[in-house]
């Protein structure tokens, strides 16, 4: 098992309990004045966008260790070693000028990827490889060191904050967080918004509600977009568990990441954040009303269920009954091909969040 270095301290220590750098990772490092930390052992070392002296560099290279040189002009760091915040995303947004969303990295980033056209040249197309497998890395250490178990809640995007299904996600959102889940979503607006927003200030719903409906849906162009981000961004959010957890994409960019996840887990590729999402929502997936999307995660999601493929069977609650037996009946297709395997106990479809929530328990607790 390789050893991941991200901070110059943490090298330090390791160099000082008498470790050397035989497969070591170090990421993002300056180590330009730090020659004395590669004086050991570098064969198999693996260096991810590390700055070197000539020296050091000449060093490594004859050690046989691996050098992966940073790309250069790019709007965002290819060799990352943390998930994205609101504040990172949305630095140098002015609330007062909504049309700043434009100066935004999220904004500049998706800008330069669609830029690049659905083909991108290898160099690009590497960069956004390796931006994502940073991203799926920084997860997974996330969700391990929150310890509480993560449940996926999956909508559309079109849901207008003013809306009484709007509402309902929100104490959706309320409800899974007392019930101690990390809460992840798709990390755009409607019920990937809603729900987060329930997660963090689950006492306040109504009248969050209600500030919320001021600006109901995002905007087609950067000053629209700025209209929803600035309402989004008004309330004062507590910083507590349990952990709100966006996997968004630049694919839909146009869709802009909400404001009130803890966290995002921002991709380029759109296949791997979908499948990534359903694999890491271990402890289950809850379905509120969404278009051609969300349909499609339910059979991704249930098609891991049915061959246990990242794991057992995990429950697929389908919320709000109506919708899913008779607008999109999907969830009688899933119950037919659940039916006498391990799955089948695990999927529930209900108007009733309480009821929700108790099979989402019971399984944790097996």
């Amino acid at each position: 098992m390789r050893t991941e270095i991200t901070t110059v301290e943490a090298l330090r220590e390791h160099r000082a309990a008498g470790q050397d750098l035989r497969d070591a990772v170090l990421v993002g490092l300056d180590l330009t004045g730090e020659d004395d930390l590669l004086r050991t052992a570098l064969d198999g070392a693996v260096l991810l966008g590390c700055e070197l002296s000539g020296k050091s560099r000449r060093k490594a290279e004859a050690a046989g260790a691996l050098l992966f040189p940073d790309i250069p002009a790019l709007p965002y760091r290819v060799y990352r070693t943390t998930l994205y915040t609101p504040a990172e995303l949305f630095d140098g947004f002015d609330p007062a000028r909504p049309e700043s969303y434009a100066d935004t990295p999220d904004a500049r980033i998706y800008g330069h990827s669609k830029a690049q056209g659905r083909t991108p040249d290898p160099l690009h197309a590497l960069a956004e490889r390796l931006h994502d497998h940073s991203i799926t890395s920084a997860l997974g250490e996330v969700l391990a060191a929150c310890g509480l178990p993560p449940v996926a809640v999956m909508g559309g995007h079109a849901l207008k904050r003013d809306s009484p299904g709007y509402l309902a996600a929100m104490r959706l959102g309320a409800a899974l967080g007392r019930a101690g889940f990390t809460v992840l979503t798709g990390g755009g607006p409607g019920a990937m918004e809603a729900v987060p927003y329930g997660v963090r200030m689950p006492d306040h719903i109504e009248e969050l509600h209600a500030d919320l409906a001021k600006a109901p849906k995002f905007g087609s162009d950067a000053a629209g977009i700025g209209q929803w981000l600035a309402a989004g961004l008004a309330p004062d959010l507590p910083d507590t568990e349990p952990l709100t957890i966006g996997i968004p994409t630049w694919f839909y960019g146009h869709e802009p990441p909400n404001p009130a996840c803890h966290w995002h887990a921002k991709y380029f590729a759109n296949s791997v954040r979908e499948d990534g999402l359903l694999t890491v929502a271990t402890a289950g997936v809850v379905y509120t009303p969404g278009s051609a999307g969300t349909v499609q995660e339910v059979f991704q999601d249930y098609t891991q269920n049915h061959y246990t493929s990242v794991g057992p069977a995990a429950p697929m609650v389908f919320l709000d009954k109506d919708f899913w037996t008779t607008d999109v009946p999907a969830a009688p297709l899933v119950q037919q091909l659940a039916r006498g395997r391990d799955a089948e106990e695990w999927i529930l479809v209900t108007d009733d969040v309480d009821e929700a929530v108790a099979l989402l328990r019971k399984y944790s607790a097996t």
